[in-house]
C-alpha cells in the first residue's frame, strides 16, 4: 500500500458509490490520529455529508463502515458524533519499507501533472550587479517550485528573463566607460555617472574588458559605448549564471528583452491591443481598467520610449505562443500591483487571465550578533548571495530561505545558521541522515528484511506513518507552490528518526532477525530523507 491516506479515500468513495452517492476526493479529509485509542487514521466525512444526505452523521458512518472491507484494515470504529477511526494492520504498514527501497529516488514521484507543460520564470535580476538577498530567496523558492512540479509529473521549463535593454543597461555601459578611463588613464577623478553602478563587479568587469581590448575605446565613440553595453551585459550575465549554478540553480531558457524588441514582438502586441489604446498628454495608454486593473497604464512615454510594461506584455505573449498553458512568475512582493495590469493586458491579447499566475516573494532581513545589518564590510554594498553562502553555507541559505511561506517576511540569523547543534534545523536534518548512513555502514553485512515482519514497537509504527505521508506532502507542496511544507516534513521525519533511534536498538548481534528489519527501516528512512532534502536543493551528507 503505497499511499495509505489515498487508499482510504478510494475505499470511502467506493462505499459512497454503493450508497448511490458521488463524492469528490477533495471533499474527503483523512488525518493521522493523535491518540492510539483512536486508531491510525480518522475522517469526519460522515459529518461533512450529513447536510447533503439529510441524514444523521452517525448513521452515515455506520453505513460506510458496513461497506468497507479491506485486507489492509484491522478494524474500523465509530467515535463521537460520527468520526470514523481506521486501525491499519501492522504488516500493511511494514510493506511500505520494501516499496520505498525498491522505488529508491522515485518514491514520492507521481503522474499528477500528466506531463503538462509549465513555464516558471524566476530570479530575472538585471545584469547590472551581484545577486542580493531578495534574488537569493527568489532563486531558492523558484528552484524548489520547479523541482516539486517535476516530481509530480509536469514538464517544467525554467526561464530567466534578461532585462538587457533600456536605461539600466545604458547606465551599466556608462559605469564601465568611466572605470575604463579611470584605470587606463590612472585618473580616479574621471567623472562617474550619477546613476551609475559602483559595485566591485563593475570594476572587475572593466578590468576583464581592458585585458581583452586594451585602450581601443578611449576615444568615447558610439561604437565603444555599444561595445561596453554588449560585452558588459554578457560578462554580468555570465557571472550571475555562475553564482546561480553555485547556488544549485539552473535554467533551461534565457530570454532577452532586447531580442523581444528587435523581433517585432512589441509591435505585434500594439496591434493586438489597438482597441484598448488611447493617447493622453502626449503619452500612449492601455485601458486596463476595462478588465481588473485599478487604473489605466502608460505603455509609451511622451518622448516615444517604452515603459517597462510594454515589452513585458510582449514577453508574456511570447511565452504563451511557445505553447505553455500556464506561466508562473516568481516576483518580489513589491510587484503586487503588477498582477492585475499584466492579467488585463493578456486578456486584451486574447488570453485567459488563468494562464498567468504570480508568486510574490517577501523580503529577507539579515541578522548577526542580534543586530540587523545590510551592508557588506568587504564591499560597502548590500550583502550578496555569494557572500552570504560563503559566510554560512549554501545548504543553510537554501534551507532557511524556503522554510517559511513566500508571502511571509524572513529573518535570517547568521549565528543560528552556523550552529552545529540540534537547534539548527539544517544541522538536525543532515545529522539524522548521517546517523542513518553510519547505521547502514555498520550493518552492511546483515541482509535486509524488507518485509518488516519483526517491527512491533510504537516508535517503529509512528516512523512508518511519517514515511507514508511523503508522496502526499510532495503533491500538496507542489500544487500550492509551498516548498516550506517540505522543510516541515523534513523536521517531522528527523524527529521521528531520532525518537526511533533512542528507543529501539537497531543492531543487536543476539537478534539478527530484528536487526535485519530495523536496518531495512533505516534504509527506507535514509532514502526518503535524502529525497526530501534534494527537493529543496540541500545536500544529504553521509558523515558529519
Amino acid at each position: 500500500m503505497l499511499d495509505i491516506e489515498q487508499h482510504l479515500k478510494i475505499l470511502i468513495i467506493e462505499a459512497f458509490k454503493k450508497l448511490n452517492v458521488d463524492i469528490k476526493e477533495d471533499n474527503i479529509v483523512i488525518e493521522r490520529s493523535k491518540e492510539k485509542a483512536h486508531g491510525d487514521y480518522a475522517t469526519n466525512v460522515a459529518m461533512q455529508m450529513a447536510r447533503v444526505l439529510r441524514s444523521a452523521p452517525i448513521q452515515i458512518a455506520k453505513n460506510l463502515v458496513e461497506l468497507i472491507n479491506d485486507e489492509n484494515i484491522e478494524k474500523i470504529e465509530i467515535a463521537g458524533p460520527g468520526f470514523i477511526n481506521f486501525f491499519i494492520k501492522q504488516e500493511s504498514l511494514n510493506s511500505l519499507i520494501g516499496t520505498i527501497i525498491d522505488l529508491n529516488q522515485n518514491y514520492g514521484n507521481s503522474n499528477y501533472g500528466k506531463n503538462e507543460k509549465i513555464n516558471v520564470e524566476f530570479v530575472s535580476a538585471n545584469p547590472t550587479g551581484d545577486l542580493h538577498l531578495g534574488h537569493a530567496r527568489g532563486a531558492a523558492i523558484g528552484d524548489c517550485i520547479c523541482r516539486l512540479y517535476s516530481k509530480i509529473g509536469y514538464d517544467v521549463t525554467r526561464e530567466y528573463y534578461v532585462n538587457d535593454a533600456g536605461n539600466q543597461i545604458n547606465n551599466l555601459a556608462k559605469s564601465i566607460r568611466a572605470r575604463y578611463h579611470q584605470i587606463l588613464e590612472n585618473n580616479p577623478d574621471y567623472p562617474f555617472p550619477e546613476d551609475g553602478y559602483h559595485g566591485e563587479d563593475v570594476f572587475n568587469i572593466t578590468k576583464t574588458i581592458i585585458a581583452e581590448i586594451g585602450d581601443k575605446y578611449l576615444s568615447d565613440s558610439e561604437e565603444g559605448f555599444e561595445f561596453f553595453k554588449e560585452r558588459g551585459t554578457a560578462l554580468e550575465l555570465q557571472k550571475l549564471e555562475k553564482d546561480l549554478q553555485m547556488f544549485r540553480v539552473s535554467f533551461d531558457v534565457f530570454s532577452s528583452e532586447k531580442k523581444i524588441r528587435q523581433n517585432g514582438e512589441v509591435e505585434k502586441v500594439l496591434e493586438k491591443c489597438k482597441d484598448f489604446i488611447y493617447q493622453k498628454d502626449g503619452a500612449t495608454f492601455l485601458r486596463t481598467t476595462d478588465f481588473t486593473d485599478d487604473k489605466d497604464r502608460v505603455i509609451i512615454k511622451s518622448d516615444g520610449s517604452y515603459t517597462y510594461l510594454l515589452p513585458d506584455i510582449a514577453y508574456h505573449v511570447n511565452k504563451l505562443e511557445r505553447g505553455f498553458p500556464l506561466c508562473i512568475d516568481c516576483l518580489g512582493a513589491d510587484h503586487h500591483g503588477y498582477i492585475e495590469r499584466m492579467k488585463s493586458a493578456l486578456q486584451m491579447c486574447g488570453y485567459s487571465p488563468k494562464c498567468l499566475e504570480i508568486e510574490l516573494i517577501q523580503m529577507v532581513r539579515l541578522f548577526k550578533d542580534g543586530n540587523e545589518y545590510k551592508m557588506s564590510k568587504r564591499t560597502g554594498n548590500a550583502v550578496s548571495m555569494k557572500e552570504l553562502c560563503e559566510e554560512t553555507s549554501i545548504d543553510a541559505v537554501r534551507y532557511f530561505f524556503v522554510s517559511r511561506a513566500a508571502s511571509s517576511h524572513l529573518d535570517y540569523d547568521i549565528d543560528s545558521a552556523k550552529k552545529m547543534e540540534s537547534s539548527n534545523p539544517v544541522y538536525y536534518a543532515q545529522y539524522a541522515h548521517a546517523r542513518l548512513c553510519a547505521i547502514l555502514e555498520q550493518g552492511k553485512d546483515i541482509p535486509l528484511d524488507k518485509s518488516g515482519k519483526n517491527l512491533t514497537e510504537e516508535k517503529e509504527k509512528a516512523l512508518l506513518k511519517v514515511l507514508a505521508e511523503y508522496p502526499k506532502e510532495i503533491v500538496n507542496a507542489a500544487i500550492n507552490r509551498s516548498p516550506y511544507k517540505i522543510t516541515t516534513f523534513i523536521q517531522k521525519l528527523a524527529v521521528s528518526i531520532n525518537e526511533f533511534y533512542t528507543m529501539c536498538r537497531v543492531i543487536d548481534k543476539s537478534n539478527i532477525e530484528l536487526s535485519s528489519s530495523r536496518i531495512a527501516l533505516c534504509k527506507a528512512c535514509q532514502i526518503v530523507l535524502k529525497n526530501a532534502l534534494e527537493v529543496i536543493g540541500v545536500s544529504a551528507p553521509t558523515r558529519m
